[in-house]
């Protein structure tokens, strides 16, 4: 169980993060500022933040119109989900993570 409530904190955090990111460069975006490199934003999804970053992108309205984000960002999100359910329910007792 103690490996769950780090994994829990460790996705928590990634997702705050990514989501944050897309809200500060959509801020950036407005302001012609310095921007956050879009391989950042990947960075985040990848890492286990692509639920804060799909949620960063649909509640900013930001990098919507990039078939890499509007298209990307759900994949990894989908590839993430049926990484976690495999590991909470249908792989081999000694590998679930619950």
């Amino acid at each position: 169980m103690i490996v769950l409530s780090y994994i829990a904190a460790y996705l928590a955090v990634v997702n705050i993060a990514g989501f944050l990111c897309m809200a500060l460069d959509k801020q950036k975006a407005r302001r012609n500022k310095w921007r956050i490199p879009e391989a950042t934003l990947f960075l985040f999804a990848i890492s286990g933040g692509s639920l804060g970053c799909l949620l960063g992108m649909r509640l900013f309205h930001h990098k919507t119109q990039k078939p890499r984000f509007y298209i990307g960002i759900p994949i990894i999100f989908i590839i993430h989900a049926i990484i976690l359910v495999y590991f909470l329910f249908l792989a081999p007792l000694e590998f679930r993570i619950m």
